[in-house]
């Protein structure tokens, strides 16, 4: 008999299969879009779309893999403040290389 104390579902194995088709799919999508150089006409697309599709893939593995879905608000809201303290910590980090002066080198130097 499953416990629905914690709202868990009774049959969570269809959401197992869900999510392992998604990363299958996005798994196919990331090769797909390696094969295209769409720096070329749109910048930088290639790093945009390989980061958008890694962010789909975390979040479904954190949401149905490690339960969060079906979690106390606590867990809910530590998993949001950890995502949230490492968008600060990235943030320090891209504003970092941007103020550096002279970087990225030139060729030659």
């Amino acid at each position: 008999m499953a416990d629905h104390s914690q709202g868990h579902p009774e049959n969570p194995i269809k959401y197992y299969i869900g999510v392992f088709a998604l990363l299958m799919v996005m798994t196919g999508l990331t090769v797909f879009v390696a094969q295209f150089n769409l720096e070329k006409h749109w910048g930088p697309l290639n790093a945009i779309v390989a980061l958008t599709i890694a962010v789909i893939k975390a979040t479904a593995v954190v949401l149905i893999f490690m339960h969060v879905r079906w979690s106390s608000r606590l867990t809910q809201v530590i998993v949001v403040s950890a995502v949230f303290w490492l968008l600060i910590m990235l943030s320090f980090t891209v504003s970092d290389y941007f103020t550096r002066g002279g970087w990225p080198p030139t060729h030659g130097q």
